[in-house]
């Protein structure tokens, strides 16, 4: 079953955390991804999913040479930043724009859906 990449699309001149949020937003926008992430287990479409630290906690690592080079912060400078995700299983886009509708919904926020690549035949 092909799997499908949704992504939190972030402002970068913002570096939103849970730390930040008002707490009893926090404590609704939880629940429902909670009873969303539910609905995706119990569908056997659930994968893997999570929220990532903001972009000023990145580090870049570059093998192509010679020997490894780490440069603190993000690889591309950008007005918006990969926040959070899930990756789901779904049996075509249609039903994968379903899961993401439901997503954006429960974070009350825009979520970006794309088809991970498959191995070609």
């Amino acid at each position: 079953m092909p799997q499908y990449f949704l992504s939190l699309p972030h402002d970068s001149n913002e570096e939103p955390t849970m730390e930040n949020m008002d707490p009893a937003e926090l404590q609704q926008v939880m629940a429902e991804v909670g009873a969303f992430n539910t609905a995706l287990m119990e569908a056997g479409s659930f994968v893997t999913a999570g929220g990532l630290q903001p972009p000023s906690t990145a580090k870049t690592v570059d093998y192509s040479g010679d020997s490894p080079v780490v440069t603190p912060g993000p690889f591309v400078k950008a007005d918006e930043y990969l926040g959070g995700f899930w990756i789901i299983k779904a049996e075509n886009d249609d039903v994968a724009i379903e899961w993401t509708k439901q997503a954006s919904r429960a974070l009350r926020s825009r979520v970006e859906v794309r088809a991970l690549q498959e191995e070609p035949a």
